[in-house]
């Protein structure tokens, strides 16, 4: 099945086939929930967590280079991304079905 996911710069079809598999199945969806629980999602899904990917949906969804986030901003992701990863250490299967649910991406 092909996702309109590869119409969003920064994201390929690699990108685009792990997010479709996490339950994030179109660019449409993808705006929705917005980068973070995107990224929830993927992890989720058993993805390994990387803070480069992290900060590449964020710069895909406001349409910049994925190289362009730099200083504060940065730093400002990092700390949400190490927030996200300490968080779902912890986090047991009824609550990410319950977190998928809240947001729409768990599949029946």
């Amino acid at each position: 099945m092909d996702s309109d996911l590869v119409t969003i710069g920064n994201i390929g079809p690699a990108t685009a086939r792990a997010l479709t598999a996490a339950g994030v199945a179109d660019a449409a969806s993808l705006r929705r929930i917005g980068a973070h629980e995107a990224y929830r999602a993927l992890l989720v899904a058993g993805g390994r967590p990387h803070f480069i990917g992290y900060y590449v949906l964020h710069m895909a969804l406001q349409g910049r280079p994925w190289n362009d986030c730099r200083g504060e901003e940065k730093v400002a992701l990092r700390r949400r991304f190490d927030s996200l990863v300490a968080e779902m250490k912890g986090v047991s299967r009824s609550e990410i079905d319950a977190a998928l649910d809240q947001i729409g991406l768990r599949r029946g």
